[in-house]
């Protein structure tokens, strides 16, 4: 049985480039939707009317897509960290 993609370690660089443009992507998509949930929840308590869901169920959903979206961001840079620590190694060897 082959093993699920996110077990298998890096090829090279690119190969870890390549996953690190998604996961910076799906960091970007967890922050707009907290920040779209949370001006769902402003304007309807201004507005004093229910879209969809209560205002105070939009401003949880919203704190809920942004932490949602810390890992990915954590992940993000940590990589980005590495490999830049990998390159300034291969630079003054």
């Amino acid at each position: 049985m082959k093993r699920p993609s996110w077990e298998e370690p890096f090829e090279d660089r690119e190969d870890a480039k390549k996953h690190l443009c998604t996961t910076g992507l799906a960091g970007h998509a967890c922050c707009f939707l907290g920040a779209v949930f949370a001006l769902l929840g402003i304007i309807g308590d201004a507005a004093n009317a229910t879209l969809g869901l209560e205002p105070t169920s939009w401003l949880l959903l919203a704190v809920f897509a942004s932490v949602a979206g810390i890992p990915m961001w954590i992940i993000w840079g940590m990589s980005m960290h590495l490999l830049g620590i990998e390159a300034k190694t291969k630079v003054k060897e």
